[in-house]
């Protein structure tokens, strides 16, 4: 079974990805990969070189990701250059990972699942994580570096609550719930989508 995951910034989709590995699901983290491929080295950094200019990255060759993300936030054509360098990269490295698993569930954390269009037809379902935008905003200033208008520019970048929502086969509602209340919700649904999971409290 192959399950998208999804969610706004600060929603706790990183939270609800947790749960899902500790009911043995193999989880294929897409930022992860995205970070591998832009650190000195990896496959995307010649691309970027050629498209952006050496002055994107760093003295160590890897991708200068705050000066690139504030250029990607103010720069539409800019962003979409750099998702056509990343986004194949990142699937074919996430498609390589999944098949190889040897667990019976399979998880594709995708910030960004909704918003590319590409992922729904290689899952069977959509999970979203879902919070209110106040929610969000309280939980990501407590991050270092994060500012109010830094995280309004990723939610402008993030399709709406409602796009979201429709597009899920089920949501889990991280708003006002305990860490063990989501925690039994995220083992539940493993349950019922085939993986062998350990009891929950």
């Amino acid at each position: 079974m192959r399950i998208g995951l999804t969610g706004g910034i600060g929603s706790g989709k990183s939270t609800v990805a947790g749960f899902l590995r500790e009911a043995g699901a193999t989880v294929v983290d897409t930022d992860a990969i995205s970070r591998a491929l832009t650190l000195a080295g990896g496959a995307a950094m010649p691309a970027i070189v050629e498209q952006f200019g050496a002055g994107f990255v760093t003295a160590d060759g890897a991708l200068d990701r705050e000066r690139m993300r504030a250029l990607a936030f103010s720069d539409a054509n800019a962003k979409r250059r750099l998702e056509a360098i990343l986004h194949p990269l990142i699937t074919a490295q996430a498609l390589t990972e999944a098949a190889t698993a040897a667990s019976r569930l399979v998880v594709f954390d995708v910030p960004l699942l909704v918003e590319s269009g590409r992922w729904r037809a290689r899952v069977a379902r959509v999970l979203i994580v879902d919070c209110s935008v106040e929610t969000q905003i309280e939980r990501v200033l407590r991050r270092p570096g994060w500012t109010r208008e830094r995280i309004e520019g990723a939610l402008a970048a993030q399709t709406t609550r409602v796009a979201r929502r429709a597009a899920a086969d089920a949501v889990l509602v991280n708003d006002g719930v305990s860490l063990v209340t989501l925690r039994n919700e995220v083992l539940s649904l493993a349950v019922r989508w085939g993986c062998e999971t350990i009891a929950a409290p």
